[in-house]
């Protein structure tokens, strides 16, 4: 009784320790939504007001969105570089990690080691290159060239083909039997079977699509091309001393990252649990 009484505040213990730390952590979050929220003259008054006197949402809201510098237009910008450049990446991904897990074939293991390789070489070194390429083949300054960046992941390649080994060989073999062949054992079997780690590997692209800052700093050149990055930095330097709005765009640019981690918590539950599973 002693025993599952002091395990039982052990519990308490650390789960009150735990709703502690993940309030400071969100407290920055709160302060830059509540922020967003107020008049310019009231950003910095102490003590903190958590609760504005004086709202001023709407007009903050809408002048990032729709002023000088209209995030509407940054914003469809990156969702339609960051979903295309998701769903190809994941794609390729999959067919290269079953292709490298599934299929035997004469060097593939010393493949798949060179394509690792390159994995090791930062990508500042390659972006002088990339970009005289880039500017060559009239992929410059588009978002085309950019979904072409990030549709070729060795990450992605290396992490999928993980999961894809975890599937049973006997479930290839027996497809094999009945007659079927590698492109229709990859969507009728293999993929369905690692659904979640390739959701979980989609998420992470998006964000890391959404949040990157080098490849549009590098390969875009438009104001009407720009990414919500850019934009951004850009906002930000013309509205330094407006705090208010500042906090609004920073806001904006992050509400689609947590819809799609709300989203898409559950797959990647379910994708970090299989990876646990060995066939």
């Amino acid at each position: 009784m002693h025993t599952l009484l002091r395990a039982d505040w052990r519990k308490a213990f650390v789960t009150a320790v735990m709703f502690a730390v993940s309030i400071l952590f969100l407290l920055p979050f709160v302060w830059m939504l509540i922020t967003s929220f107020k008049v310019e003259k009231d950003v910095f008054v102490y003590p903190i007001q958590w609760i504005p006197r004086e709202w001023n949402a709407i007009e903050n809201y809408k002048e990032v969105w729709f002023g000088d510098y209209p995030f509407y237009l940054y914003y469809w910008n990156s969702i339609k570089v960051s979903l295309l450049t998701t769903a190809i990446s994941a794609l390729v991904s999959a067919l290269a990690a079953y292709g490298f897990s599934k299929i035997q074939f004469a060097a593939g293991k010393w493949l798949f080691l060179i394509v690792l390789f390159t994995y090791m070489i930062p990508g500042q070194a390659i972006l002088i290159p990339q970009f005289i390429l880039y500017r060559n083949i009239g992929l410059f300054d588009n978002h085309f060239g950019l979904i072409v960046l990030g549709s070729f992941s060795v990450l992605g390649t290396f992490m999928l083909r993980q999961f894809f080994m975890g599937v049973h060989q006997e479930f290839i073999e027996s497809a094999k039997i009945d007659g079927g062949s590698h492109p229709r054992i990859f969507w009728s079997i293999a993929l369905p079977l690692v659904k979640p780690a390739v959701a979980t590997y989609a998420i992470l692209r998006f964000i890391w699509t959404w949040n990157d800052y080098q490849n549009p700093l590098i390969f875009l050149r438009t104001d009407g091309l720009f990414t919500i990055p850019l934009a951004m930095q850009k906002f930000t330097s013309l509205s330094g001393e407006f705090y208010s709005l500042i906090m609004a765009a920073a806001v904006s640019a992050i509400f689609p990252l947590l819809i799609v981690f709300i989203i898409g918590q559950k797959s990647v539950i379910e994708g970090i649990a299989l990876g646990g599973v060995k066939g």
